[in-house]
This record gives C-alpha cells, sequence and structure tokens, in this order.
C-alpha cells in the first residue's frame, strides 16, 4: 500500500524530474471546470478529500522542458519518455491535472470510469513495476 502524498511532497517529485508516483493516477483533463467534475464524481465514488491532489500545469510541470532536455537515455528505453512527452504536449495545452491516490485495483477501476466518462486527455496509473494507461490517451 502506498502513501498519500501531500501536494509538496508531489510538487518536490515532480521538481527533481522524477515523476513517479507509485499508487496514484495522474490525470489531465481539458479544462479546471471538468477536472471540478471528476473530483466531485471520485468523492462520490468513495475516495476521500486526502486522496485528490488538484493542479495546473504550471503547478506540476514547471520544468517539464528542462526535465525532457536532461532525461537521463535510459529513460528512453521504457515509457517514463513517452509519458514526459505526451505530459509536456498536454502541459503546453494549459489542461488541468488531477492526482489520485488508488492503490488497489477496486479504486483504480473507479479512476478508470470517471476519467473515460468525462474525456480525460490523459489518465496513466503508477504501479510499482509498470504504468497502466485508463484511457486511450488524446
Amino acid at each position: 500500500m502506498s502513501k498519500r502524498m501531500t501536494k509538496s511532497e508531489l510538487l518536490e517529485m515532480s521538481s527533481l524530474g522524477t515523476l513517479k508516483p507509485v499508487g496514484y493516477a495522474v490525470l489531465a483533463f481539458k479544462d479546471e471546470t471538468v477536472a471540478g467534475e471528476a473530483r466531485k464524481s471520485l468523492l462520490e465514488a468513495g475516495f476521500a478529500e486526502e486522496d485528490l491532489l488538484g493542479l495546473s500545469s504550471a503547478e506540476l510541470f514547471p520544468n517539464l522542458a528542462d526535465m525532457m532536455r536532461n532525461a537521463s537515455i535510459f529513460a528512453g528505453f521504457g515509457y517514463e519518455v513517452v509519458l514526459m512527452r505526451r505530459y509536456m504536449n498536454l502541459a503546453s495545452e494549459g489542461v488541468s491535472w488531477l492526482v489520485v491516490h488508488c492503490d488497489d485495483d477496486r479504486q483504480t477501476g473507479r479512476v478508470k470510469d470517471v476519467a473515460a466518462r468525462l474525456d480525460a486527455r490523459s489518465a496513466v496509473h503508477y504501479g510499482l513495476l509498470m504504468h497502466e494507461d485508463l484511457v486511450t490517451a488524446a
């Protein structure tokens, strides 16, 4: 079971260029309104307020271009660099992000349902050994 992170802990992780929040799903929505709808739906589905971290693109990825330039050569061998590129494109569009603590299959399924229903631009669950796309990426 993964530990819940605070917003500052998540931001510290992203500033170090190693965004890999195991036990979380990172969702991107068209705007704050849709992200707010997702938050409300997830609360109604049984998630706690502390399970949900809402962020703007500027908050979550203030140095994403630098992260891409400085990515390890080994990042290119995995899915990390694909996600970084996707996130950089979405961040440039100004999407709103919702980071959801979901470290079991039942919770992840609820997140997947909400992401699909609200047309998430991206939804990725970070497992210990692999990442899972919860919706088809835009």
